[in-house]
């Protein structure tokens, strides 16, 4: 069984910022990729409008919270490199809870929730 989640943050309001993580996520460091895999998530998709940026997970059933937490706390030097990049080009959307960077989203609607006639 899978568990789902989808997040938000926002990247700085610098437009060479913006072109950096875009083009960072052109080509993933190989070793990140290994860490986020290893780490029990099997979907990672991240759409982008304006500065908002907004993450659909998906793991193979773990906590996507433990997830990340496995994948940030990484021993590699290469994966913690890319997490201090992209953290310095971003930065917690409003409404964000205390310590948190990519901000849980809540869900409004769901069509598999919703009854057929």
């Amino acid at each position: 069984m899978t568990r789902s989640a989808v997040l938000a943050v926002d990247l700085k309001n610098d437009p060479a910022m913006i072109a950096t993580y875009v083009d960072y996520h052109r080509k993933v460091w190989p070793e990140v990729l290994a860490s986020v895999r290893d780490a029990g998530i099997r979907t990672l998709d991240i759409y982008w409008l304006d500065r908002r940026l907004i993450m659909f997970v998906e793991t193979d059933g773990r906590d996507v919270h433990d997830c990340f937490t496995r994948h940030r706390d990484s021993a590699s030097p290469r994966v913690q490199e890319w997490e201090a990049l992209m953290k310095s080009l971003q930065e917690p959307p409003p409404g964000h809870a205390p310590g948190e960077w990519w901000a849980a989203m809540r869900c409004v609607f769901s069509l598999a929730d919703s009854a057929s006639d």
